[in-house]
């Protein structure tokens, strides 16, 4: 039976609860330990998949299909463990679930409440597959205090009570603002958050408090005394250079010393973070860099290609150079030359997205690193806009266009060398999909096989012809594009096991152009660079030292 974890924030969001999660979840695993990671939102959305980037960052996608939060990457990233559904849960799915099996009857007539029914619910999914690990790490979004959260809070108060003594510990996450007027760290805020988790019968274990200044002992003590927690368990959590130093730095505050002393382990395993001192000096120790351009539509807002930037770091990693990311709004050029905004950058990525909103761009930058042999790799819609440009201006189809953008705008404008996929196979069962059916989780989602030719650029990177990639999305290149198309030179590199559906598309005669209607960055992992970022880097690298 796995030891629980739970992991609350307070005083203001977005303080790194996830990294804080994902970071300890490495260290357990550097000690001997097996761990899972879990994410409850208390949103109403069912799942992130209908919010927008804007509003909620990258959506992260499992091999099984689901659609979570963008935390989850950060805890496959740290502990290369897949995340899977049952990893993410949010408030409108546990409502739903609960809706629905009251209109079935299962309560039997019973006037349904939050408590019991809906704690219950959010107990039974923390409970799902504990006998599997040794820990199971469970973050709750949002803030102690939020309305919207406190079910989850009294569910996590109730499960702490139904396990046996000492199986379960809670971490609170919290800040110590620096006032530098008074030159001093202020601990009132922390204080107050404790007890508003106090107040609904929580007591945290281990303090994790992010400051931007060291924190003096007298403070430590202070936390410590009127927080009702043991000194050692107050962590003081930096700012870092990078996100991949946080094991190490976490380590060096104690905060898995704090974790096993809090749940009475000794003596604690010695920690091997070979790996990760391994990871940090590959950042720390370069030999060069280059400058790569995301061209995209949600660039005001990083976290949307949170998997993307990530892997590009992955990937320099792997070829010990920093990577410079530049974010380029694909909409400035829809109707301007491109060359002024991606000229002097050393490869061109396109990434994933949905609608038509710069589209024209981005076409624009498939046709510009095609005619310039840059390095290009597109991703889900960033194949498809490299398809329709060799389609437009290599093969003669001047009207290719997709028709998700017929679609959006209500009338026929293009011929549709993209279109929406109405029928698919997953494992042994075909999928069945219309273009008005219900936005939410319709897409074709998960992990997906595919073949890739004998002798192509992408079989030479994977160093095979047989993988298998996660997907999300509902358009597709149509098939019967084919042969013109490669009759232009674009070969379709990696497709389906039953042939059907185009998985990878290349430029036989460019130094490095591949498109994949996959999306490659979410099993990309520091320790473990994806090999499509890591050869993508590479081509980076050699096109600098042409300039």
């Amino acid at each position: 039976m796995a030891r629980y974890i739970f992991i609350t924030g307070g005083v203001v969001s977005s303080l790194g609860k996830g990294l804080a999660s994902a970071a300890l979840g490495a260290l357990l695993q550097a000690r001997g330990f097996s761990v899972r990671l879990r994410k409850l939102d208390p949103y109403l959305n069912v799942d992130p998949g209908t919010m927008s980037p804007f509003e909620h960052g990258e959506v992260f996608v499992t091999d099984d299909g689901a659609e979570t939060d963008l935390d989850l990457g950060h805890y496959e990233r740290f502990t290369g463990v897949p995340a899977r559904m049952s990893d993410s849960v949010s408030s409108g799915r546990i409502y739903s679930n609960v809706l629905e099996k009251e209109r079935r009857g299962d309560y039997l007539g019973k006037t349904i409440q939050v408590v019991p029914h809906v704690t219950n619910e959010i107990k039974d999914f923390l409970a799902v597959g504990d006998d599997e690990v040794d820990f199971m790490l469970c973050e709750i979004g949002g803030t102690v205090g939020d309305i919207e959260g406190l079910p989850f809070f009294e569910a996590i108060r109730q499960f702490s009570h139904d396990r046996p003594r000492g199986q379960c510990i809670f971490m609170h996450l919290t800040l110590l603002p620096y006032l530098a007027a008074s030159g001093e760290l202020k601990t009132k805020p922390t204080q107050h958050s404790v007890k508003e988790l106090q107040s609904i019968g929580i007591a945290p274990d281990i303090l994790v408090c992010r400051s931007e200044q060291p924190i003096p002992e007298k403070e430590r003590e202070k936390i410590a005394l009127f927080c009702n927690v043991r000194k050692e368990a107050v962590v003081a959590a930096y700012d870092l250079s990078s996100i991949y130093e946080a094991p190490l730095a976490y380590h060096r505050e104690g905060l898995d010393q704090a974790v096993l002393d809090a749940f009475g382990i000794s003596p604690a395993p010695r920690p091997d973070l070979s790996k990760w001192e391994d990871v940090y000096d590959r950042i720390l120790n370069t030999d060069g860099e280059v400058n790569i351009a995301i061209v995209g539509k949600y660039t005001q807002l990083e976290d949307a290609y949170k998997s993307i930037k990530e892997a590009l770091t992955h990937g320099g990693m792997a070829n010990r150079v920093k990577v410079n990311v530049a974010w380029v709004d694909a909409e400035v050029f829809d109707q301007a030359d491109a060359a002024p905004y991606l000229e002097g950058y050393h490869a061109i990525l396109v990434p994933g997205g949905f609608g038509e909103r710069g589209t024209e761009g981005k076409i624009k930058a498939a046709e510009f690193a095609r005619t310039r042999k840059i390095p290009y790799l597109g991703i889900c819609l960033g194949m498809q806009m490299a398809v329709i440009e060799a389609a437009r201006n290599v093969a003669g189809l001047a009207t290719a266009g997709s028709e998700e953008f017929d679609h959006e705008a209500g009338k026929k404008r293009f011929e549709p060398v993209v279109y929406h996929l109405k029928e698919w196979v997953q494992g042994n069962q075909k999928v069945t999909r219309r273009s008005d059916d219900a936005k939410g989780g319709t897409m074709r989602l998960g992990a997906y096989d595919a073949v890739l030719k004998d002798g192509s650029k992408v079989a030479e990177v994977y160093g095979g012809t047989a993988i298998d990639e996660r997907h999300r999305h509902r358009y597709e290149v149509d098939i019967k594009y084919r042969e013109k198309l490669e009759s232009a030179g674009l070969c379709f590199s990696g497709m389906s096991p039953d042939g059907r559906l185009p998985e990878i598309v290349e430029w036989q005669d460019h130094p490095w152009f591949i498109g994949v209607q996959f999306h490659p960055e979410l099993k990309s992992k520091p320790f473990a660079p994806h090999p499509l970022f890591a050869d993508f880097v590479r081509a980076a690298l050699d096109a600098s030292r042409l300039v």
